[in-house]
């Protein structure tokens, strides 16, 4: 296990990558404010799917997290649930990304998710961005897939308290799920905040296939 204080991280660059519109939000959200707050990183946000609803509502969250001025944002269309079989476009998407984008940090799903998506986005991102820091989040959902995290990132009281917010109020396409609640969101960060032992009890919890410390 490794735990992070946000005072050892301070990218210039960072890359987010999610499948569905909140995914960014509810995986790194408090680690991605924490990270605002502390050093403002220039952010290049791509989500690869979501309907005209959710598009906005991924544009709104986006800026009001990062702000216009540093957010390069991106949204793409492919089929959500099916990008396995969309995998010879998704990988094209990857390869430009790659070209272009040189991250500090890329923030991804865990390859191990259960849910197809987010698997396929793993894969390329590590295909991809073979010589960068590559933090796995997570999603928690009705398959029980959250596993065991190799790296924490613990977050203030302050912070959790607006990734909740932050959720609810910029999603509410999603408000009638019966997860998407604050108390799913706030038990997933209170229970790694115990894990890591965090101050105010609270952290984000990242897979890590591999770490080089200069």
């Amino acid at each position: 296990m490794l735990v992070v204080g946000l005072e050892d991280l301070r990218p210039s660059h960072v890359l987010c990558v999610g499948a569905h519109s909140d995914d960014i939000e509810i995986g790194c959200g408090g680690t991605l404010m924490s990270l605002v707050d502390r050093c403002a990183p220039s952010v290049s946000w791509v989500v690869f799917s979501g309907s005209e609803e959710r598009a906005g509502e991924a544009r709104q969250s986006a800026e009001a997290m990062i702000g216009a001025g540093k957010l390069e944002l991106q949204q793409d269309a492919f089929r959500e649930s099916y990008f396995p079989y969309q995998g010879a476009q998704i990988k094209q998407r990857f390869d430009e990304l790659g070209r272009r984008l040189k991250p500090d940090i890329v923030f991804v799903p865990h390859r191990d998710d259960a849910h197809q998506d987010h698997r396929l986005l793993a894969e390329l991102a590590n295909n991809t961005f073979r010589d960068h820091l590559i933090l796995e989040y997570e999603i928690p959902k009705y398959d029980g897939d959250l596993g065991r995290p190799s790296v924490y990132v613990r977050i203030s009281r302050e912070v959790a308290a607006r990734k909740t917010e932050h959720l609810l109020r910029f999603f509410p396409s999603q408000r009638s799920r019966s997860w998407f609640t604050e108390e799913t969101f706030r038990a997933v960060m209170r229970l790694r905040g115990i894990e890591c032992g965090a101050p105010d009890g609270y952290a984000e919890a990242f897979h890590c296939q591999k770490l080089v410390l200069a």
